[in-house]
């Protein structure tokens, strides 16, 4: 019934008051995301009204995970800084969630490049002058052996 089309539906206006804090938290949360008000509040429509027809269960979308930790504060602050650094230098908004992915892939992009120059190259054998002969028939550099009939004894150092 409220699902998401390919095409464009007919769009009405849905006008609400809410609290100031609520407000911000959604505009902050918008931010974050790069989409638009209409687009961001439509994603949130659509997923609460999702979750409730899933019995207050989320679904994954387009196969997608979670991933959320903890960081020190002071990273957390050198981050926003730099967020703020590249949204004045671009003229565009990056999101902490854009800046993230970009070093995920950056660095795994790096990693998989490096393991497949760590991959040894075979090394091609070069022909001994013993080429097509067993080891027991190999002749052997110093000639003063003899060969062994089968069942006696190897001995060593004679």
């Amino acid at each position: 019934m409220w699902k998401k089309e390919n095409t464009m539906p007919e769009t009405r206006n849905l006008c609400a008051q809410f609290p100031l804090d609520l407000h911000q938290h959604v505009c902050e949360a918008r931010e974050q995301s790069g989409l638009t008000t209409a687009q961001y509040i439509t994603n949130l429509l659509l997923e609460y009204y999702e979750m409730k027809e899933n019995g207050g269960k989320t679904t994954m979308a387009n196969n997608s995970r979670t991933m959320a930790f903890q960081i020190p504060e002071d990273l957390f602050q050198r981050i926003k800084a730099h967020l703020e650094r590249e949204t004045q230098r671009t003229g565009r908004k990056l999101t902490q969630r854009e800046f993230v992915l970009g070093l995920i892939e950056e660095t795994l992009e790096a990693a998989e490049r490096q393991a497949v120059e760590d991959i040894p190259e075979p090394e091609e054998e070069q022909p001994s002058e013993d080429a097509g002969v067993s080891p027991c028939e190999a002749q052997p550099e110093s000639g003063d052996t003899q060969p062994q009939e089968d069942g006696e004894p190897a001995v060593w150092g004679a």
